[in-house]
């Protein structure tokens, strides 16, 4: 964690999956796991190919509404089963695994409620922001921290992913400020940090050692902060 303290904004903004809640259930809710369980393998850099293509781009035509969406997150997962060999004959049923998958249970970080709280008291407006489909209220509901987030943006809705500047400025507009005034917490790096950084938010990269075993923590560079925790980011915030 960085030993500077970060100037207080106006609001702060987090990231969903890795920053406040997890899957309760990793194998349940992992597309290498289902697919074996359908007789499929499929490759690491699939996977990472596969969520590498669509970040950053913008797909408004495909976020008029819920169906529009649903149809396309179909289509791409269909891409996906096609390059792990997935016939027609299996198509409908591995894709309907693939978004029970999407809808399991989760569970916030311990630290999350806590954070959110603290930074309510201190009069900040709180956000969520995140490459997340059209049911991320359900999903803060589900979790226990709805009634401790003031707005919540989805890809879905906004019609873009991170880090394409539209979503940033979606999540700006429906915060009621300007980008220089939020601070965002996010645990990957390129999406979640550089992104922001480049739409003129302050970044704090969460990175929970616990789940990085093995891993190294990028460079930040300058004007980047990094927290093991979200008690962290209210030690460089100086929130109590």
């Amino acid at each position: 964690m960085t030993n500077d303290g970060v100037p207080l904004p106006r609001a702060v903004l987090f990231d969903f999956y890795g920053t406040l809640a997890r899957w309760r259930d990793r194998d349940l809710s992992n597309y290498m796991t289902v697919l074996a369980a359908h007789g499929y393998d499929l490759p690491p850099a699939v996977l990472n190919d596969y969520f590498a293509r669509y970040d950053g781009i913008e797909h408004v035509e495909h976020s008029v509404d819920e169906q529009a969406y649903e149809a396309w997150v179909r289509q791409r997962l269909g891409e996906l089963t096609a390059a792990c060999g997935v016939g027609r004959h299996d198509l409908d049923v591995v894709l309907d695994a693939l978004r029970a998958s999407d809808r399991g249970p989760m569970d916030a970080y311990p630290d999350a409620a806590p954070a959110l709280r603290a930074l309510r008291r201190a009069g900040l407006t709180i956000g969520v922001c995140s490459n997340w489909g059209w049911e991320l209220d359900a999903f803060l509901g589900q979790v226990g921290l709805l009634t401790l987030v003031d707005v919540a943006v989805t890809s879905a809705r906004a019609g873009a992913r991170k880090p394409h500047p539209r979503i940033y400025a979606h999540t700006s507009a429906a915060l009621g400020v300007r980008p220089d005034e939020v601070v965002f917490v996010l645990d990957s790096w390129g999406p979640d940090v550089q992104g922001p950084r480049q739409a003129g938010m302050t970044a704090v990269h969460l990175w929970r050692e616990d789940e990085r075993s093995g891993q190294t923590a990028p460079d930040l560079g300058d004007g980047a902060y990094r927290v093991c925790d979200l008690a962290g980011l209210l030690e460089i915030l100086r929130v109590s």
